[in-house]
């Protein structure tokens, strides 16, 4: 099995960004009335005052102004999808891939089935934007990974961020994708966690 971040890794530039831009576009109001909150959330998240988790609740609390949410994530990865997938990793798909990603689930799913691979993200209530459990990021993408995968084995492991370096040991090999293609051997391997 290959395991792959998803946002700007084998997607770019990023899933949630490019979703908030879109509903700006099409349901500004809903958006506009989150932005002065997602702006002091994410002020204390730059001093540290606030996690990551805050600020993407904050970021998806515009979520409950959609009137249909499926329907809106479907017709954002018809537009999205074909224009952000990198050739690369299109070249390289397996059936078994696996995409690990702090990005919602309710967003990223219907392009892990448009791609034909398995999901694990961060779970997300797709009508209130409050996040379901941790925010599958860091160390946490391993405790989700072996919660699904008893026995599982990582072949390779692709990411653009040192943040995965957790899920980067328990791979055979990792890899740290930059400028969009680039690979390059993750910098300085631990032993590995298996």
């Amino acid at each position: 099995m290959n395991c792959y971040d998803f946002d700007q890794t084998i997607f770019f530039p990023d899933s949630s960004y490019l979703f908030v831009r879109y509903c700006l576009r099409r349901y500004p109001r809903g958006v506009l009335r989150a932005l002065p909150g997602t702006l002091a959330v994410g002020a204390l998240t730059l001093f540290g005052k606030r996690g990551t988790r805050e600020l993407k609740q904050q970021v998806f609390s515009f979520l409950p102004e959609l009137d249909d949410v499926d329907r809106i994530v479907e017709e954002f990865w018809a537009e999205s999808f074909d224009a952000g997938i990198a050739d690369w990793y299109l070249k390289q798909r397996r059936d078994d891939d696996l995409i690990l990603s702090a990005s919602p689930e309710f967003l990223l799913r219907p392009a892990a089935e448009r791609l034909g691979v398995h999901l694990i993200a961060t779970r997300m209530d797709r009508h209130t934007g409050r996040i379901i459990g941790k925010n599958c990021h860091d160390f946490e993408k391993v405790t989700r990974f072996y919660r699904e995968y008893r026995d599982g084995h990582v072949e390779a492991f692709y990411s653009d961020s040192l943040s995965d370096s957790p899920m980067a040991r328990l791979a055979d090999s990792a890899w740290l994708v930059k400028d969009q293609q680039t690979l390059c051997p993750w910098p300085a391997r631990e032993e590995s966690l298996r």
